[in-house]
């Protein structure tokens, strides 16, 4: 994964969502307006945490969490969600 020029703050994250779901499991194409946000993410920067709290994720862990949790953005083109650690719900 490229290095990425954004630091979290305190408990907050920056994760790369994984792709919407092009095909159904029975081999139907998704138009765009249809497809689900995905819940799922690879974790790209981590903030340096709370005083009494320190970080559970680190760079590179895959992570789900809620279907609207975080602040989209968009940097050098590519889209991020960045997001408070207790927004995450599972590391997997």
């Amino acid at each position: 994964m490229a290095k990425v020029n954004i630091k979290p703050l305190a408990d907050r994250v920056l994760i790369k969502p994984a792709p919407a779901e092009e095909k159904t499991a029975g081999g139907i194409i998704i138009p765009d307006t249809a497809k689900e946000k995905p819940q799922k993410g690879i974790v790209v920067a981590v903030g340096n945490g709370k005083k009494d709290e320190p970080m559970t994720v680190k760079v590179d862990d895959t992570v789900l969490y809620g279907k609207y949790s975080g602040t989209e953005l968009a940097f050098e083109g590519v889209n991020y969600l960045i997001m408070r650690e207790s927004d995450i719900l599972a590391i997997i």
